[in-house]
């Protein structure tokens, strides 16, 4: 088969990223030429439906999420990147089975993801997820990270709590629930900005073995740990989902999930592309 100069050149840049990606990669969207994951430990369509509340009747592809779309030439290395034109309303998600190790005891690993936009001028008014990992809602056995919708320059935050039940069986609302404030990682000063990328990346480790906690990183650089994560993560398996730009507008790239907690100094080398 014949191959254009650019495709051989979109090819060997994925293929060079991939190596010097850490160890423990199990799943990798790269948006180079196709929304299916690169690398998937179950299903590696990209799927989409109205809302979440409809998420058992997604179909493959982007059809019921007009606004999104992949993009060539617009990702980190000239490749494809996943565009979000407006407010994200829809549902947009890989299948977490077999995607994310995903363990009641000990769930543990790392998500990985590159981001661009200005949050001041894309961001339409409200919260904001670029990501979330649950079966539930955001404060239901998930990991997400958001920016804020009332602060100027919006915060960037990072979220991890178990069972809804267990943290907050009075059902609180989050911004009077101080066991929903105290446990954020917060980012009051970002790097965000529409004529650059930003890495992000949140390990994770031992959710639901009682002493749980989470690291939030930006480019390469450590922001906060949260610890003492005590409570149950219960997941219904077949509903779990890698939840992609909810309330999102901006370009979105080379979403991955690794098995284990990378090293600081693999932090950096997914942040600058170099081994």
């Amino acid at each position: 088969m014949y191959r254009t100069p650019f495709l051989t050149y979109l090819l060997l840049a994925s293929a060079a990223l991939a190596q010097s990606l850490p160890a423990g990669l199990r799943f990798h969207a790269s948006f180079d030429g196709s929304t299916d994951a690169r690398t998937a430990g179950g299903d590696k369509r990209l799927y989409s439906a109205a809302s979440y509340k409809e998420q058992a009747a997604a179909q493959p592809g982007l059809a019921a999420a007009p606004d999104v779309s992949l993009v060539a030439g617009a990702g980190r290395h000239n490749s494809g990147a996943l565009r979000f034109a407006t407010k994200n309303g829809e549902a947009v998600f890989y299948q977490a089975k077999g995607n994310v190790n995903f363990n009641p005891k000990n769930w543990t690993g790392t998500i990985a993801f590159f981001l661009k936009l200005d949050p001041e001028t894309d961001l339409a008014p409200g919260y904001c997820d670029p990501i979330q990992v649950t079966d539930k809602a955001y404060n239901d056995s998930a990991i997400w990270t958001d920016f804020t919708k009332d602060d100027m320059p919006r915060h960037f935050r990072l979220g991890v709590f178990g069972a809804l039940k267990a943290w907050n069986p009075n059902n609180i609302e989050p911004d009077k629930n101080p066991a929903f404030n105290n446990r954020l990682v917060v980012m009051k000063k970002t790097p965000f900005a529409r004529d650059r990328w930003t890495s992000i990346v949140v390990t994770h480790s031992g959710l639901g073995g009682g002493a749980g906690r989470a690291t939030l990183y930006a480019d390469g650089v450590a922001v906060r740990e949260t610890t003492g994560i005590g409570e149950a993560f219960e997941w219904d398996p077949a509903k779990g989902a890698i939840r992609l730009g909810v309330a999102y507008v901006g370009l979105m790239d080379d979403v991955m999930i690794f098995d284990r907690v990378i090293t600081a100094a693999e932090v950096k080398s997914v942040a600058t592309g170099r081994p």
